[in-house]
């Protein structure tokens, strides 16, 4: 596998903790019978959500008195093999990596078969509301992206 943001495979696919199950709907499914590929992102976004949330971050984004949201500066998914309608997947996310302000998310969805199917990354930016310029994460933040011992659900 080349994958610029994988270096082993195997270890990679260790360090997930956190995992939100999908099951793929019919209208998910495109002429052949298969994910259409588009999907895999609203995925991504609803597992990075729910991770989000398990840490207390999306509370606090979506109170009318928070000054910061967060916005996905890139997103990035890689196809390893095709998954069908009414399949279930786990979708894996972890914090991969810290910046001042970013945080370099990973994604990994796994069929009923313990197959990886499909891998991916993405750049997330906490930002000010007001000015739309980035605002630096607290220690206490990075701490919590970067601690693997989260409950899935």
């Amino acid at each position: 596998m080349n994958k610029t943001y994988i270096n082993d495979l195997k270890e990679w696919e260790e360090d997930f903790s956190f995992y939100y199950e999908i099951k793929v709907r019919f209208s998910e499914t495109d002429l052949f019978g298969h994910l259409n590929n588009t999907v895999a992102f609203i995925y991504f976004e609803q597992a990075r959500i729910e991770f989000l949330k398990a840490i207390g971050f999306m509370q606090e984004w979506l109170k009318k008195d928070s000054e910061t949201i967060p916005v996905v500066a890139d997103l990035q998914c890689d196809f390893l093999q095709q998954v069908y309608f009414d399949e279930t997947l786990k979708i894996y996310v972890k914090a991969a990596s810290v910046g001042g302000s970013s945080v370099d998310i990973h994604y990994r969805a796994v069929n009923n078969k313990g197959k990886t199917v499909l891998t991916g990354r993405g750049t997330m930016v906490q930002i000010l509301k007001a000015t739309g310029k980035s605002k630096p994460w607290e220690e206490h933040q990075k701490n919590k992206l970067l601690n693997t011992n989260y409950q899935h659900n």
